[in-house]
């Protein structure tokens, strides 16, 4: 067998999926505007802005509940102008029917020969965050590690940097989170004697060992916000994203050198307790089956409740089926930990 030596350009896109219902009921367009635990995801720069300590978990399914994808964040200030945060990801399928030993030597048909295995990509962060001397700046750092496994087959780890920075004035924020700046490295390591068995099961295919490392090129989101308070009780907050790949894509705009995609977000609130939240993102040029394209894009909905420093929210996302994505029910929690004290 070969070992192929060329570089994959995409990989760890389970890392670009998002985190926290309220984000994602504003369609991702949260880059200047985070300011929670949740911050280590979109732009770690806004961890600046914890009062106490914070927790977050999520949870969603996707493609009939056949994949699982959960989340864990914790996040505290270190002083009044720095802060750090941890956050785990975790993107996998479970119970896969591993048939390669199905048929032995002789040609007879063992379904005992059967097992099961899972894949699973996992994505550690580390954040870090301090405003600067100069007012309304502050900037964050993102240290992370990828784990990818593949049942006993093959696993991979990753190394990468993320780098952001807001800057607030007169109620308006700008954020800009560039992701993987250094790029992401992910090495594999590839069993080959399990191997064997795959290229054994079938004749002629799967003969050559995989890729052994993937790039992840740097990604950008610049967003820019504001928010709109009405007699104490009612705020609107309105944001919005470019978000960014430097290769050509199927984005809305795209070039060789940049492909944009823009993302609108509203969040309606009442008196801090309740949110109703609406957006729209994901636009793409979507080549039909007459060889026409037409552009796609992806509606998403959302709800938040707040109390005691406990809240609660629920996406729906690609709520009209505008785009190739498939709708998600997206459920988060978010928890001042000050509250047990």
């Amino acid at each position: 067998m070969v070992s192929s030596q060329a570089v994959r350009k995409y990989s760890n896109e389970f890392m670009s999926i998002g985190v926290d219902a309220a984000a994602l009921g504003m369609s991702n367009a949260v880059t200047a505007s985070t300011a929670d635990v949740n911050s280590g995801y979109w732009n770690p720069a806004g961890l600046v802005f914890l009062e106490d300590s914070q927790g977050a978990l999520m949870h969603a399914s996707y493609f009939a509940n056949i994949a699982q994808y959960d989340y864990a964040a914790f996040a505290m200030p270190i002083d009044d102008r720095s802060a750090w945060g941890v956050s785990l990801i975790r993107f996998g399928v479970d119970d896969i029917l591993n048939t390669t030993q199905l048929i032995d030597n002789n040609g007879n048909i063992d379904y005992n020969r059967i097992s099961k295995f899972s894949t699973a990509d996992y994505g550690a962060t580390f954040s870090y965050a301090r405003s600067l001397q100069v007012p309304g700046w502050q900037y964050g750092v993102n240290a992370k590690v990828i784990r990818r496994i593949i049942g006993d087959f093959a696993n991979s780890w990753g190394f990468g940097l993320d780098v952001g920075i807001q800057f607030e004035r007169d109620n308006w924020k700008v954020g800009l989170m560039v992701r993987d700046i250094t790029t992401t490295y992910n090495i594999w390591n590839i069993d080959e004697e399990e191997f064997e068995k795959i290229a054994n099961a079938i004749p002629g295919e799967n003969q050559d060992l995989p890729e052994s490392t993937e790039i992840t090129l740097p990604k950008a989101q610049l967003g820019i916000s504001r928010k709109f308070e009405y007699r104490y009780d009612y705020s609107i907050l309105a944001a919005f994203n470019l978000n960014m790949q430097f290769f050509k894509t199927n984005d809305l705009i795209s070039t060789d050198f940049v492909s944009i995609d823009p993302a609108l977000g509203f969040e309606f609130g009442y008196t801090d307790l309740v949110f109703l939240r609406a957006g729209v993102g994901n636009f793409q040029n979507v080549l039909q089956i007459d060889n026409t394209e037409k552009i796609g894009f992806q509606p998403n909905i959302g709800l938040g409740f707040k109390y005691k420093g406990i809240q609660v929210d629920y996406a729906l996302t690609d709520i009209s089926d505008q785009s190739a994505a498939l709708y998600s029910n997206i459920f988060s929690v978010k928890v001042d930990l000050g509250i047990f004290r």
